[in-house]
């Protein structure tokens, strides 16, 4: 049986979230997502990384991916004890 969790105002935490994208941004779009930290990666890819505080605020960052035409590679939702903070 697995456990459920409950939320409450109490205990609302955000959820950490990795979003990778193809490509390296480049220093001008630090702005468009600042509540997120950007990553340039040896790859060439870019990873947006940081904690959401829901999914309209996670669905709001994937509108900017898509209305800024780039390529979205993968989101990852990371649970609490996981969260690798750059």
């Amino acid at each position: 049986m697995s456990e459920k969790q409950m939320i409450t105002p109490q205990n609302n935490q955000h959820q950490w979230y990795e979003i990778r994208l193809k490509g390296h941004l480049d220093i001008q779009w630090a702005n468009r997502f600042e509540i997120l930290t950007i990553t340039l990666e040896e790859n060439g890819d870019t990873l947006l990384s940081g904690p959401l505080p829901d999914q309209a605020a996670l669905h709001g960052i994937l509108k900017k991916v898509r209305d800024f035409g780039l390529t979205l590679l993968s989101v990852n939702s990371l649970p609490s004890k996981e969260v690798r903070k750059p």
